[in-house]
């Protein structure tokens, strides 16, 4: 079979190629992570790319969808803008639009949140006894978006046994690659 093929060729292939082709996989994992540590000093957001899970954004999002953040601190926040946010206790950011605004003499601010499709807004997300969210609760405002390029994220996190299949062909893929 084609298991016995691929181990026939590594044995095959000398040692001098095999660090080769392993090299060649970590430059090209370091330059993702680069490319993703750029991003973040860039867009000064600890997360400039996110993928949105549910369609709590319909139609503005759609599950898939792939959205471009900033999160630069001189930006005040206004309402009807789209914000990532973290909230204690859950690990996944949410994506929703700011519908209300409180803002004090001293320039700290306080809003809420609410998802474009739901019927109520995200207080009963927000951590117990948190009525408003605070700029440090934000990841980053929505600047742009790829309709449905993380639908691809979304099969990988349903379906655990894709996403190692997925990573098993290209990593094989990398390491047996002739150079032409």
């Amino acid at each position: 079979g084609s298991a016995m093929d691929l181990f026939g060729d590594l044995r095959r292939m000398n040692k001098r190629q095999l660090y080769y082709q392993v090299l060649n996989f970590a430059m090209i994992v370091f330059s993702a992570l680069m490319i993703w540590k750029g991003l973040i000093v860039i867009t000064g957001s600890e997360s400039p790319i996110v993928v949105v899970l549910s369609g709590s954004m319909e139609p503005a999002f759609h599950r898939g969808d792939l959205l471009f953040l900033t999160n630069f601190h001189d930006d005040p926040i206004r309402a009807g803008e789209i914000v990532v946010f973290k909230v204690e206790g859950r690990d996944i950011p949410i994506v929703h639009r700011v519908t209300k605004i409180h803002e004090k003499e001293n320039g700290s601010i306080k809003f809420l949140t609410k998802g474009d499709d739901n019927q109520v807004d995200d207080r009963g997300l927000y951590k117990e006894g948190q009525n408003w969210l605070e700029k440090k609760d934000v990841v980053g405002r929505a600047r742009g978006l790829l309709p449905y390029v993380g639908m691809v994220t979304i099969i990988m996190n349903d379906y655990p046994k894709f996403k190692y299949a997925l990573l098993a062909v290209m990593g094989a893929y990398v390491l047996l690659k002739r150079e032409s």
